[in-house]
C-alpha cells in the first residue's frame, strides 16, 4: 500500500494536469467506500473489547486525541508554518486512527484486537471529538464551522459504516466472500484520493513542499514515538505497547483532506498535510512493523 500510494503521489506531480479535471469534492464519496469497507469487516468483538477491556482501550484513545492534536499544533507553531498548511496539520491530527493501522499492528505482531478497538472507538467519537479539537486548536486564526464538521463526519465516516453493518447483517455470505477484495480497494481508493489532493495543488508543493513534508513526516514519528512512551510509562505488555504507538501514529488522513476541502476552502493548501501524511504513514508503518516484530516480542 505504501508503495501504492507513493506511486501515485509520483504521478501526480509530474503530470498534474492529467488529473486538472476531477474535482476535490469526490474526495467525500471516496472516503465513503473506504469506511464503509470498513463497516463490512467489523465484528461484534470489535466492539467487546471496548467493554472487556476499557482501561486499554481508554488509555489508546485518550493517546490518541491528545497527543496527535497536541503536536500537530507545536509543530505548526515551532515551523511556523502559514495558516492553510497550519489548519492542514492540525485537521491531520485531530481526525482518528486510520483503518491502515489494524494491518500495521498484524504485521508487528501488536495485539490486532486492541487496534480494531481503538480504530472503531476513535471513529465513532470523531464527530465530536474531532471539530471541537480543530476549533479548540485552529479557532482563534481561522474560522471553524464545527456543527459543520460534525454532519461531514456523520455522513462520510459513520452513515458509510452504519450502512456496511447494516449490509453485513442482511447479506452475511455476500459479505464473506467480498470482504478478502476489502483492502485491495481501500488501498485504490486512498491512492486515488491522494492522486486528486496532490495534482491540485502540485505546482504550490514542489515550490515550497520540504518544509511540510518535514513537519508531516516528525508529527507522526513522534506519534509513533509517544505512543509507545505511554504503553512503557504504564508498563503494558510490549503487544499493546505496539498496538498504541502504532493507533497514535497512524491517522485517517484522508478525512483530514476532505473535511479541509468541505470545510477549508479558501485555503486550499490545507489539503496537503493529509495528502502527505496518507503517503508517509504508510512508508513509516511498513517499516514500523518489520522493526517491532523483529526486535520486540509479545510479552
Amino acid at each position: 500500500m505504501g508503495v501504492l500510494v507513493l506511486v501515485a503521489a509520483v504521478v501526480a506531480l509530474v503530470v498534474p494536469d492529467v488529473f486538472s479535471g476531477i474535482k476535490p469534492t469526490v474526495i467525500n464519496p471516496l472516503l465513503g467506500v473506504i469506511m464503509f469497507g470498513m463497516g463490512m469487516a467489523l465484528k461484534p468483538e470489535d466492539f467487546r473489547i471496548v467493554f472487556s477491556r476499557p482501561r486499554d482501550v481508554i488509555v489508546g484513545c485518550l493517546a490518541q486525541f491528545i497527543i496527535m492534536p497536541l503536536l500537530a499544533f507545536v509543530l505548526a507553531r515551532v515551523f511556523a508554518l502559514d495558516e492553510a498548511l497550519a489548519v492542514g496539520v492540525v485537521l491531520v491530527g485531530c481526525c482518528p486512527g486510520g483503518t491502515a493501522s489494524n494491518v500495521i499492528t498484524y504485521l508487528a505482531k501488536g495485539d490486532l484486537a486492541l487496534s480494531v478497538g481503538m480504530t472503531a472507538t476513535s471513529t465513532l467519537l470523531a464527530p465530536v471529538m474531532t471539530p471541537l479539537l480543530v476549533w479548540l486548536l485552529a479557532g482563534k486564526t481561522v474560522d471553524v464551522d464545527v456543527l459543520g464538521m460534525l454532519l461531514s463526519i456523520l455522513w462520510v465516516v459513520i452513515l458509510p459504516i452504519v450502512a456496511g453493518l447494516v449490509v453485513k447483517w442482511l447479506w452475511p455470505k455476500f459479505t464473506q466472500k467480498t470482504t478478502a477484495y476489502l483492502p485491495a480497494v481501500s488501498s485504490l481508493t486512498i491512492a486515488f484520493i491522494v492522486m486528486i489532493v496532490i495534482a491540485a495543488n502540485a505546482h504550490k508543493l514542489l515550490l515550497g513542499g520540504m518544509m511540510i513534508v518535514a513537519v508531516v513526516v516528525l508529527h507522526n514519528l513522534l506519534g509513533l514515538g509517544l505512543g509507545y512512551l505511554i504503553g512503557h510509562l504504564l508498563r503494558l505488555p510490549a503487544s499493546k505497547r505496539k498496538a498504541i504507538s502504532i493507533e497514535v501514529g497512524m491517522q485517517n488522513s484522508g478525512l483530514a483532506s476532505s473535511l479541509a476541502t468541505l470545510h477549508f476552502a479558501a485555503y486550499p493548501l490545507a489539503t496537503i498535510p493529509g495528502a502527505i501524511f496518507s503517503v508517509w504513514h504508510n512508508i513509516s508503518g511498513a517499516i514500523v512493523a518489520r522493526l517491532y516484530s523483529r526486535y520486540l516480542g509479545r510479552t
